[in-house]
């Protein structure tokens, strides 16, 4: 019956499917099962470290790491992909996405210029810095939250919404990156 619910809504049958729609359950998935895995040290030293080894970057080096990322994916040396996917941060987000069995089909942490620090899978880009999940999240702000519409993902099989919020430092209140997870629309009902 929630598949279908799900699949009803999606689809149109009822009504049109918007990020509107959807945003406050959503937000709910997120405050109910995301929201605490960005106070984990592991997550915050990731985008410290990150934050600080990117402290001097232009966008230059933006655009060249994220060609570097895009010309990687499919192929067996991957040292852009690899720094990313390969530390205990993105260890930690599989372990936490394989934990909801199934309900978030991919989550990525980003620094303060939207460089990717960890994911759960590789993304299609390095740089976020560009999009609407980076920029209407941590360009704007500690509370700030970002909510796709809800659409099919060719690589899951699966209608999704991606939803992204700013990472804050407890230690001083200030942002220091951002987060988007994937959430499969029928985890919403």
């Amino acid at each position: 019956m929630k598949t279908l619910l799900a699949s009803t809504l999606i689809l149109g049958l009822a009504a049109p499917a918007t990020a509107q729609d959807f945003a406050a359950a959503m937000g709910d998935f997120l405050d109910q099962h995301v929201v605490g895995w960005a106070s984990d040290p592991v997550l915050l030293d990731a985008i410290r470290d990150k934050n600080a080894a990117h402290e001097w970057i232009d966008q230059s080096r933006i655009d060249a790491l994220d060609r570097a990322w895009q010309d990687e994916i499919g192929r067996s040396v991957t040292p852009t992909i690899s720094t990313v996917m390969e530390n205990p941060a993105s260890d930690f987000l599989r372990a936490r996405v394989n934990a909801l069995g199934g309900a978030v089909t991919e989550v990525f942490v980003v620094d303060a210029h939207g460089l990717n620090v960890a994911a759960s899978a590789p993304t299609s880009d390095y740089w976020q810095g560009d999009e609407a999940k980076f920029t209407e999240t941590f360009a704007v702000g500690p509370r700030a939250r970002h909510f796709s519409e809800i659409e099919r993902d060719a690589s899951t099989s699966t209608y999704q919404g991606q939803a992204s919020f700013t990472i804050v430092d407890p230690e001083t209140g200030a942002p220091i990156g951002a987060m988007t997870v994937g959430i499969n629309a029928e985890a919403l009902f």
